[in-house]
């Protein structure tokens, strides 16, 4: 059924009607992608038709070359930027965008560190013989258990969020007999412009230290004998495209390492990350090279006027590096036009995954893109809602899109841009199990994480006799 496209209020200001619904918009796609002679969907090199022959779908598809690209690009932003003001950064990789024993390696063998925030990040990241003195490990509640295994690996910095915590980790290093650097998170007061969800340095929120409470914790930390107090650490929120958040923190934050630094050295000044990606043609982010230009000018400025030196700055980057290297693949089961309203018609496109596999936008309303993956189609453009099979109306993959009017059952669907957040946040809702994710390079694929099966829900459940041992026994 081919369902022309239509004008009016079902669409959002930024989605235009496509000259061509076949194109793939560049900066929202990994930029090795492209179609065959066929006009199938290749990733890396390898045609989508093939992914979903070996792997099934759905299936997340992480471009190799792409990741390692954009680590070697961001760390090569802000070392240059804060080269130009004779000072050094480090980059880690904020583990929480995606984290697998395999993308913890590309990005070491990068050059950058790696950020946790929680113990079975920790434990991957380990695993996968990560230096544990180029790990950081965040988190507003980590458990004795934690810190206790950040102690005993040796991580480089622990980043506090609490007067608990700061007592809490004396004690396990002091038992130790070690000096456990640190961080203290501070919450800089800075409102950045992104989802409320995803805005981590306002007031009235978890994380850190007020700016007003910070001396105070820094006093107490250099007073425990068990924690060396390093640095500074603030972090105003995700998914922001432009610098002035950033700048913002920037500042504040280099005016309290001066009022601290009165007192004993602070070496590093962490103003974390959340740097924006494009998601849809609708999406402007700035480049990372002119976000580390400005936010390290602004530093250096602040620092300048105090007549203090530049503090080491480090960044963490997540999203920014994996995020548009993942490409999500799925099967169309059922197509469905819709009268939206008495002159409106939308086409409803029901795909095998759905918000167990993507739930951002469940989660802040987060818009995604679509293309046919298997053919190309010469169809009028029609408005499309990509949907899920889970049992909520909610289960929304794409809001709008348009995709050529004779999309049918059978066709593959490519949702470009998943990279980050999509696998981190994944569930199994409705017993549906999780996809695997393939990393492709040079015209080769391979698993880097199995696909979740039926059989793994069933060892879970302690009420089926599957015949593994369940928790405290065997």
């Amino acid at each position: 059924m081919s369902v022309a496209a239509s004008s009016g209020s079902l669409a959002p200001s930024w989605l235009g009607v496509p000259a061509d619904a076949n194109a793939l918009a560049a900066g929202v796609w990994p930029a090795a992608a492209g179609r065959d002679a066929d006009g199938v969907l290749t990733l890396g090199g390898v045609s989508a038709a093939e992914l979903r022959e070996r792997f099934g779908t759905p299936v997340y598809v992480l471009d190799e070359s792409e990741v390692r690209a954009r680590a070697r690009r961001v760390l090569g932003a802000f070392s240059a930027a804060t080269a130009r003001h004779a000072g050094r950064a480090r980059v880690y990789y904020a583990g929480k965008a995606f984290l697998c024993a395999e993308i913890v390696r590309w990005v070491t063998q990068e050059g950058l560190g790696i950020d946790v925030c929680s113990g079975g990040e920790l434990a991957v990241a380990l695993a996968a013989d990560a230096d544990p003195e180029r790990i950081g490990f965040h988190g507003n509640n980590k458990s004795v258990a934690e810190l206790e295994a950040a102690v005993a690996a040796g991580v480089g910095s622990v980043v506090v969020d609490s007067r608990i915590e700061l007592e809490r980790l004396s004690a396990i290093a002091d038992r130790r007999g070690v000096r456990q650097p640190v961080l203290l998170r501070v919450s800089s007061g800075v409102h950045a412009e992104t989802h409320e969800f995803l805005a981590t340095a306002h007031e009235d929120q978890k994380f850190g230290f007020a700016l007003a409470e910070a001396p105070e914790a820094a006093a107490r930390a250099r007073e425990l004998p068990g924690l060396e107090l390093v640095g500074l650490h603030a972090h105003i929120g995700s998914q922001i495209f432009g610098s002035s958040g950033f700048r913002e923190s920037a500042a504040r934050m280099v005016e309290l390492h001066a009022q601290l630094s009165a007192d004993g050295e602070l070496a590093v000044l962490n103003l974390g990350g959340g740097f924006g990606i494009a998601h849809t043609v609708g999406d402007d982010p700035a480049p990372i090279e002119q976000l580390a230009d400005e936010i390290v000018d602004a530093a250096a400025q602040e620092c300048e006027v105090r007549g203090i030196p530049l503090p080491e700055l480090a960044f963490e980057p997540g999203r920014v590096i994996v995020g548009p290297a993942g490409v999500t693949l799925y099967e169309v089961g059922t197509v469905k036009p819709v009268a939206a309203s008495d002159e409106q018609t939308r086409v409803y496109v029901s795909v095998d995954g759905g918000m167990g596999d993507n739930p951002r936008h469940a989660l802040y309303g987060a818009d995604y893109s679509a293309r046919l993956a298997s053919r190309t189609s010469d169809a009028e453009p029609a408005l499309a809602r990509v949907v899920g099979k889970h049992c909520e109306s909610g289960d929304i993959v794409v809001d709008a899109e348009y995709l050529p009017g004779d999309v049918a059952p059978g066709d593959l669907l490519a949702v470009p841009a998943t990279g980050a957040y999509c696998f981190s946040l994944a569930s199994d809702y409705n017993f549906v199990p999780r996809p695997p994710v393939v990393a492709v390079r040079d015209g080769a694929a391979r698993a880097i994480v199995r696909r979740e099966t039926i059989a793994d829900l069933l060892a879970r459940d302690a009420g089926i006799d599957t015949g593994s041992p369940t928790e405290g026994e065997g």
